[in-house]
């Protein structure tokens, strides 16, 4: 199934070939990205010729080991860093700075640590609607504190919450703010592997619920697997006989499995040691570690 003809194919549909780099893209997909690039020495780029797209409502994973890029390209999506050449489409229009469009949750939790949870994440909604009275502003935060299972620590502040709630206030923040696409980095990265668990399945069902559009950075392979309908298989750049070659997308892999699937089950389902494997087999023979 994951034959080098099979993924090529599956990443034909997503990479488009020749793909304009004019202002307004005509490629179809909610997010685009056309033939990114990101060089801090102008003859060795981290990575080069970057095109995907993302549809809305999909939930995305990219894996590759540490500096092929990945955190760049979400940086970019995020509009805090810039590309050194491509172009980076949401809903029709070129990416150029932070917008409230996007919510970010990164590995660190990035909480104000003298503001309670229902004031951190009344900060981002009162930033989103600021003609909001405070009557809508709080129904909106204790909607979202509710859905992440943290009504009874509204009022406590980050020193009195555990690294698991820490995380599932600032994904209530993203969430709280009802962005077009949610850019997560490695957003479980620091946690215990029960609560990491936990955190994946709540996420999973809001994002379900929600139907949001994720990108999302990751070093597990089963996390890629449970939560991404494709992942984004990212290689480094590397010295090669023929000279330097940039890192880049190397593989776009369609996950076959049923979106109904649980960790619980995600091991009994025909086909998930074939794809596990195939994605182990890139990260260990393929993709080129530094």
């Amino acid at each position: 199934m994951w034959s080098d003809t099979s993924v090529r194919e599956s990443a034909a549909l997503s990479v488009p070939v020749n793909a304009p780099t004019e202002k307004v893209s005509p490629m179809s997909g909610f997010l685009k990205v056309e033939h990114l690039a990101k060089a801090y020495q102008a003859d060795k780029p981290v990575f080069a010729d970057v095109s995907f797209t993302i549809h809305k409502g999909e939930f995305v994973c990219i894996i590759g080991h540490s500096g092929c890029g990945k955190t760049t390209i979400l940086n970019v999506l995020a509009g805090l860093d810039t590309a050194t050449s491509g172009h980076c489409f949401m809903d029709g229009r070129e990416i150029s700075g932070p917008s409230l469009e996007r919510g970010v949750v990164f590995q660190s939790h990035a909480l104000m640590p003298w503001l309670t949870v229902r004031q951190n994440i009344a900060f981002a909604v009162k930033s989103r609607w600021p003609d909001w009275g405070k009557a809508e502003v709080d129904a909106q935060v204790e909607k979202h504190v509710a859905m992440v299972g943290l009504s009874p620590a509204i009022d406590k502040k980050p020193s009195q919450l555990s690294g698991g709630m820490k995380q599932r206030v600032g994904i209530a923040r993203a969430f709280a703010i009802q962005p077009k696409m949610l850019l997560l980095d490695e957003p479980f990265g620091a946690l215990d592997a029960l609560t990491r668990g936990t955190i994946q399945d709540e996420l999973m069902g809001i994002v379900r619920e929600t139907h949001q559009t994720v990108f999302m950075i990751t070093h597990d392979v089963d996390e890629a697997i449970l939560l991404a309908d494709r992942i984004l298989l990212m290689s480094n750049g590397t010295e090669t006989d023929q000279g330097y070659k940039p890192g880049g997308m190397a593989e776009v892999v369609v996950n076959p499995l049923p979106r109904s699937r649980t960790r619980a089950q995600l091991h009994h389902l025909d086909g998930y040691y074939e794809l596990r494997n195939h994605i182990v087999d890139f990260l260990v023979s393929r993709a080129k570690a530094h």
